[in-house]
């Protein structure tokens, strides 16, 4: 799926391919289900992960976060080698930026956006990094 972060989907692979081969989407980090971590866009600079999206009455979360992509759907687990992923690049973000919150699309474009969804386990990545991410509405 690499392929659609860096704006290269094939609309005629799939068909619903066809139905977001328009969109412009990026993001810094994706993972895949194997744990597998792939990096399109340096955390320096704005990826386009979130589109119209806000976190604790600040808008374009854009341009103020850093985007990780988890390869699955909102209704099926996600795997441990996933897990295990994301709170390696987690905690090596959290030693480098001032993090506050680590949120899901669906906090932050409700509506909109319903990733990571209800087979994300907040609470599994929490004790993987001895903390509590936010998840839900804020401010």
């Amino acid at each position: 799926m690499s392929e659609l972060f860096t704006n290269a989907l094939d609309p005629g692979a799939h068909p619903y391919y066809r139905k977001i081969a328009h969109l412009k989407v990026s993001a810094h980090f994706f993972i895949r289900r194997d744990g597998t971590l792939f990096q399109f866009v340096p955390c320096s600079l704005r990826a386009w992960h979130a589109g119209v999206s806000s976190w604790r009455s600040a808008r374009g979360c854009n341009d103020f976060s850093i985007g990780i992509e988890l390869e699955g759907t909102d209704d099926l687990a996600y795997a441990a080698p996933q897990y295990a992923m994301l709170a390696r690049v987690a905690a090596a973000l959290c030693k480098r930026y001032p993090i506050r919150d680590m949120v899901g699309h669906s906090d932050i474009a409700p509506g909109r956006k319903t990733d990571p969804g209800p087979a994300f386990d907040w609470s599994r990545l929490g004790r993987v990094l001895g903390v509590l991410p936010t998840s839900g509405t804020a401010d």
